[in-house]
């Protein structure tokens, strides 16, 4: 007759790997049909409760462990649970099972080189576990999830403070020195240094790389959580910064999960900071055109690491991405851009590509495919605000009258109505040639260009799109704009990193200690602190390690853990 019976072990606690091991052996053995070892969290009883597996009238409390064992028999189940202490101590037969301390601070004593500390204790304990390493001046590899925020920011903005990197929480990859730390994957050492809030999308561009021939100089996890507007990039920030001034790296990769807005701001700022090409991924987030100075955008995590090997066998000098920084203009910062397009798709991909570094931003145009906090919509469409892109052949502008790639009497108006605004600094605009569209429009243009540049301070850039055997004479076109005073392109990621260079006014960067390039230099040594498995991946890589034998503060009474936190200042 099926019998389920339990075991509860007041506060005794094991890491979730050597739970999972406990659980699968135990279901192996004689006679068990199915077996459960969890800690009796709320969600873990519920867990077993819908696996028929939850032992009627069984008490117990957050901090205790609970074992269940269903078999064939009493008897059976009875000696599947004798077994329990046997099975866990099994975990001390492997590698590493010399002395383990109870402390990360007895064990910095033990493994003083050690200036990596891996975290992945349970999430409610593991901000002070972090705090206590950044006490002793270690970096922090943060595994644990369920990390309160405003934990993860007070952390990050400390470790700044301190020059440390806090990569987490809810980092799961990063390669240091050649060392693997959590889930990565052996690859060649080589001179592409990765940074990613994305784990799992730091794995597939290091494998890429290694697949592609090339090798990786270190891949920096941040946490999820870190490009949001709340953590504001901090781990990003140092870790481009920090490879920027690491000798092995020369070229830089970036993946993201979609950053706020202000953030990717920010984040490009520094990006241009490191003086080496960087190949940008945001994941699901329309970049700004192909390059911005020294930064080449990837519409994918196997095109950033395509472009990324490309760069390394090029050199850092390739021009495919540093472009020439030269401006004819001079800086416009704390005035306006506006745009005046009579392309709609040419308005839109100009509009994605400002939101990074233009707000506030206005358009007409639809923003149901932009991020929501990067483009306003523009409510009066006769009146401009703040920086502002104008598809000028939309419905409301083109009632009664042809569209402005044939019409340029509304743009004309347009180009003097903004023109005239004190707060403008910069017009942009495309001419469309071929068939079809205004037979000679650079001659309507040019003299209200040549009247802006002589009456006012602003700079009009025009895009021009056409071939040289469009009836309008594209080189003509070309050159009377150009005498006018216009700055023409014929690309429009061009354009867009030319305005870039003139309008990127980054914020001010918060106080902080560089972070030593030491914590980066082989051989690396760690403490891990959580699960077994990370301190087993670091022994096979024979890196030195030691492994601390941790337990929840007053096993796991969380009313008894606070007195003695209030207790620890004083006592210490």
């Amino acid at each position: 007759m099926t019998q389920i019976l339990s075991e509860r072990r007041p506060g005794a606690y094991y890491d979730s790997i050597i739970l999972m091991r406990l659980q699968s052996a135990l279901a192996k053995l004689p006679a068990v049909m199915d077996a459960g070892v969890a800690m009796a969290t709320a969600a873990n009883l519920a867990l077993l409760e819908s696996n028929d597996l939850l032992p009627e009238g069984a008490t117990v409390a957050p901090e205790d462990l609970l074992v269940v064992v269903k078999a064939d028999s009493a008897a059976a189940a009875e000696a599947a649970l004798s077994e329990v202490d046997n099975l866990l101590d099994r975990r001390r037969a492997g590698p590493g099972s010399d002395y383990r301390p109870r402390s990360l601070e007895n064990a910095a004593k033990m493994l003083p080189e050690a200036s990596w500390v891996l975290v992945s204790v349970p999430g409610r304990y593991a901000a002070e576990v972090a705090g206590r390493a950044l006490d002793q001046g270690k970096h922090v590899f943060l595994y644990s999830d369920n990390v309160v925020l405003a934990d993860e920011v007070a952390l990050k903005r400390r470790a700044r403070a301190l020059g440390l990197l806090v990569m987490g929480p809810d980092c799961g990859t990063a390669i240091v020195g050649g060392v693997c730390l959590g889930f990565a994957n052996r690859v060649r050492r080589g001179t592409i240094g990765l940074v990613g809030a994305s784990g799992t999308g730091l794995q597939a561009v290091t494998c890429k790389i290694h697949r592609l021939g090339a090798g990786i100089s270190h891949a920096l996890g941040t946490g999820g959580r870190d490009l949001g507007a709340e953590v504001a990039a901090v781990t990003t920030l140092q870790a481009l910064e920090l490879l920027g001034r690491d000798t092995e790296t020369e070229i830089v990769v970036l993946i993201s999960k979609p950053p706020s807005t202000t953030v990717a701001s920010q984040v490009l700022a520094a990006a241009q900071r490191v003086g080496k090409p960087v190949v940008v991924e945001f994941i699901g987030y329309p970049p700004p055109g192909r390059r911005l100075g020294n930064i080449c955008f990837a519409s994918g995590l196997d095109e950033a690491a395509e472009l990324a090997v490309e760069l390394a066998h090029k050199g850092r000098s390739d021009e495919h991405c540093l472009l020439d920084t030269s401006s004819k203009a001079t800086p416009n910062e704390g005035r306006f851009v506006r745009g005046l397009f009579a392309g709609g798709t040419l308005a839109y991909e100009a509009l994605l590509g400002f939101r990074t570094f233009l707000q506030p931003l206005y358009s007409n145009i639809s923003v149901s495919n932009v991020a929501a906090d990067s483009v306003h919509p523009l409510t009066d469409p006769t009146r401009s605000v703040a920086h502002t892109v104008l598809d000028l052949g939309e419905d409301e502008y083109t009632v009664g009258r042809l569209h402005p790639m044939m019409d340029q009497d509304l743009r004309l108006r347009r180009l003097r109505q903004e023109a005239s605004d004190p707060e403008v600094g910069m017009i942009v605009l495309d001419v469309v040639l071929g068939y079809g569209a205004h037979a000679d429009p650079a001659s309507e243009l040019a003299p209200v260009i040549r009247e802006i540049s002589a009456q006012h301070s602003i700079d009009v850039m025009v895009l021009v799109i056409g071939t040289e055997d469009d009836p309008q004479d594209l080189e003509a076109q070309v050159e009377r704009l150009q005498q006018a005073g216009a700055i023409v392109f014929r690309e429009s990621f061009e354009m867009v990193a030319a305005v870039h260079r003139r309008y990127h006014s980054p914020a001010p960067e918060e106080p902080s200690v560089p972070v030593s390039l030491d914590g980066l230099a082989a051989p690396i040594a760690a403490i891990n602190i959580g699960l077994e498995t990370f301190h087993e991946g670091l022994l096979a890589q024979e890196a030195p390690v030691v492994h601390v034998d941790w337990r929840p503060p007053a096993g796991g009474n969380e009313k008894l853990a606070a007195i003695l936190r209030r207790l620890r200042p004083q006592t210490e």
